[in-house]
């Protein structure tokens, strides 16, 4: 038998299984209304723009705004987390979400809108960052597995469900607004039930919080989300808006640099980087951000306009890809758990994804539902079998003084990677489309969508043409892309997983 298998361990001592579960439950039920709040408005955003009368330019901020504020804020959320009670601050980030939730819901006007949507970006930021750490909390690593392999489950799920279910609310009675709503009763069920079944031990210690630090990172990120976003569309991407918001946020994130290396409580402890395992991660984490969520966006869009579905058929022709990762993921979870190997499945994953993307990038407007749903699959297998073990490899190689960093810079990354790929590659559809039916059509990340009940038969041909090609023109981009995912995922070195929880590992250490 291989050194890296060792016997599970029982059950945390300080609960009963039944209990644990439960609060499984809550964790999970907070991570998946967090991630679907990102995704599920994707179809509904034609139907929200139009009845709020906003302009074609609020278009891609309705997603973006959001993204913008769960990306920038992780960071701060995980360091918070190696601080303070983490079952209060993942009630307090839910606690963010609803509000934010309820008046997205109720909103009588784009701007509220826009300003509830960095509501629950905040909310978010927590459940994204704090969910994973708290679970490494009650759980050690080998058996962690099990559990990674659903709560992966739960957000590749959400991640690729979320446009079915906006499809489907947005052709219901209950309309756009819902998609912002729905989240809410399962939030408030989360809160209770996490306060009646999640028992951590706090560790109460003189703190510092670096919020110099905090301010610095944040404002770099953020001016690096705002230009991806606004380039290619609001000014050309050679143009001095370019240099002077990328200049910009080079002077804020290298002085958060000098910052995070003197500060004795950094919310982003440069060291963590020195761990090959912690580093190849984040690499492999960003890549994967860039490629999956830069290119699978855009795949709901395809079915509406180039191929003509309703909302609600363009979102369950997403179920390959739902099914893929769902299935790969929490079967993974467990074979991880059972002989406690789990370079292999990154490995196969990290071929997967470009095979995937690889496949997506041969669609047209008239490609056939096997056509189409084999990429889906097969992209989708690969991502459950990446997002969810990268953190389980950075979390079983790191300092469980530092787990919350670690963890949180890691999806600090990805949704970095996520919001810029979605930015940049859909000023990429949109030129592409452009110029294609010769400046004459807006493209879905930064316009309405084109009426196609309102074309002539050769100018529908032409649109459903233009999005087709341009669609896996996205997917020709994101291979290589995924491809250096697979190449950081090579050099990670497998290491055995740890019998004890980081709150156990804590106290050992100190």
């Amino acid at each position: 038998m291989s050194t890296l298998s060792t016997p599970p361990t029982a059950a945390p001592a300080d609960a009963s299984r039944g209990r644990t579960l439960q609060a499984l439950s809550g964790l999970m039920m907070g991570m998946f209304v967090a991630v679907l709040a990102g995704t599920v408005v994707s179809t509904a955003l034609p139907r929200i723009i139009t009845d709020l009368g906003a302009s074609q330019s609020v278009y891609t901020w309705v997603v973006t705004a959001e993204l913008l504020a769960m990306t920038a804020t992780v960071p701060l959320w995980g360091k918070l987390a190696d601080l303070y009670d983490n079952k209060v601050l993942v009630q307090l980030s839910l606690a963010f979400f609803v509000v934010g939730s309820l008046v997205a819901g109720l909103t009588p006007n784009v701007e509220i809108l826009l300003v509830s949507r960095v509501v629950q970006g905040i909310g978010a930021g927590g459940l994204t960052a704090l969910v994973q750490i708290v679970l490494a909390a009650i759980i050690p690593p080998r058996e962690l597995g099990r559990y990674s392999g659903l709560l992966g489950a739960v957000f590749a799920v959400a991640t690729v469900g979320g446009p079915l279910l906006g499809g489907l609310l947005v052709d219901s009675p209950l309309g756009w607004r819902a998609c912002f709503l729905i989240g809410v009763p399962f939030s408030l069920a989360a809160i209770v039930l996490l306060q009646r079944t999640l028992t951590l031990e706090s560790v109460r210690r003189e703190v510092r919080i670096d919020w110099l630090g905090a301010f610095l990172i944040t404002a770099g990120v953020s001016v690096v989300l705002i230009w991806s976003s606004l380039a290619g569309s609001t000014f050309p991407w050679n143009s001095g808006w370019t240099y002077g918001l990328l200049g910009g946020a080079l002077v804020a994130l290298a002085a958060a640099i000098v910052v995070e290396a003197r500060h004795p409580e950094p919310v982003v402890p440069l060291g963590i980087f020195r761990n090959r395992t912690v580093a190849l991660a984040t690499l492999a984490s960003l890549f994967v951000g860039i490629a999956l969520f830069g290119s699978a966006v855009f795949l709901a869009q395809y079915f509406q306009i180039a191929q003509g579905y309703s909302p609600t058929a363009a979102g369950l022709m997403s179920l390959p890809m739902v099914a893929g990762t769902l299935v790969s993921s929490t079967v993974a979870g467990a074979l991880i758990t059972r002989f406690g190997r789990w370079k292999v499945f990154l490995v196969t994953g990290a071929v997967l994804m470009p095979a995937g993307t690889g496949l997506l990038a041969t669609i047209d407007a008239h490609s056939g539902v096997l056509h189409v749903g084999s990429g889906m699959l097969v992209l989708g297998v690969g991502v459950g079998l990446l997002m969810q073990n990268l953190v389980l490899a950075a979390q079983n190689d790191t300092p469980a003084r530092s787990i919350g960093a670690a963890t949180s810079v890691l999806n600090f990354f990805r949704s970095m990677g996520g919001t810029i790929g979605v930015s940049a590659l859909g000023a990429v559809l949109a030129n592409l489309v452009g110029s294609a039916l010769g400046g004459g059509a807006s493209a879905g990340g930064h316009g309405a969508l084109p009426d196609l009940g309102a074309l002539p038969g050769p100018a529908l041909a032409a649109v459903q043409a233009a999005y087709g090609d341009a669609t896996a023109t996205l997917f020709l981009i994101a291979t290589p892309i995924a491809l250096l995912a697979l190449v950081a995922v090579l050099f990670i070195k497998e290491k055995p997983l740890l019998t004890t929880t980081s709150a156990q590992r804590r106290a050992e250490e100190g």
